[in-house]
């Protein structure tokens, strides 16, 4: 019997999930989850795929782990939390082409490609999603010059260090990248707040906007004012009289 699974590395907790699928065939739980967690400890921070062979009469199992995704491996080797929400507009990192051979090459195991040079584009491919730039550029255009034969030399030689200096222009290039993303963000948010607040002078034609520093009253200390400004005109004429 196979049961799949998707855990934290090296760190599997009892839980619901694992109840409904062992508890049925009388498992002994801890047991398992000892034996997962020696198996992904190397995948420590990291979802890791796991496939559980059981026999259900003996209750003898074996762990068989998988590589885990290549977002996870990728957000690991860049040191991001999480991807980007919006791949089309902010990018959160700026991978060299040797930290995607690197990837790749952890990779490799549990990818149908032809090649390692299919297995590096995957990895390429996987970097859109997630809002991150390769060697400064869209991932989507590090695709075409991978076939163009552009990054040949670091492919065939599966060479997943990043020189030093190589590494501090990616990291000052990455670093203009996300000022500029800011300054946008900045703009647009300042924008969405003048539309707002003229959306909201658009509901009321008669207010007047309040001076800076000034304080407006609310319409119910308004009325008494109001009110009170009628009466006063009154009372000034019999008082004359």
């Amino acid at each position: 019997m196979q049961i799949k699974l998707l855990v934290e590395g090296g760190n599997m907790q009892p839980g619901p999930v694992l109840s409904q699928k062992l508890g049925p065939l009388g498992m002994n739980m801890g047991q398992v989850i000892q034996k997962i967690n020696d198996a992904t400890k190397n995948f420590e921070g990291l979802k890791v795929p796991v496939e559980l062979e059981i026999n259900p009469s003996t209750k003898h199992f074996d762990v068989k782990v998988f590589s885990p995704p290549a977002s996870e491996l990728l957000k690991k080797e860049l040191g991001l939390e999480k991807g980007s929400g919006d791949h089309k507009k902010i990018k959160v990192a700026n991978a060299s082409i040797e930290q995607i051979i690197n990837v790749a090459k952890t990779k490799l195991p549990n990818l149908l490609s032809k090649d390692f040079r299919s297995a590096v584009k995957t990895i390429v491919g996987s970097c859109v999603s997630l809002g991150v730039l390769v060697e400064n550029k869209p991932a989507k255009e590090v695709e075409k010059e991978i076939d163009e034969g552009k990054y040949d030399n670091e492919i065939l030689n599966e060479i997943s260090k990043t020189p030093e200096e190589k590494k501090k222009k990616i990291d000052a290039f990455f670093a203009k990248v996300k000022a500029d993303q800011e300054k946008v963000l900045k703009q647009e948010e300042e924008a969405a707040k003048a539309a707002e607040a003229e959306k909201a002078a658009a509901v009321s034609p008669g207010a007047t906007p309040a001076k800076p520093g000034e304080v407006k009253p609310s319409a119910t200390e308004a009325k008494p004012a109001a009110e009170a400004a009628k009466e006063k005109p009154a009372k000034e004429k019999k008082e004359k009289k």
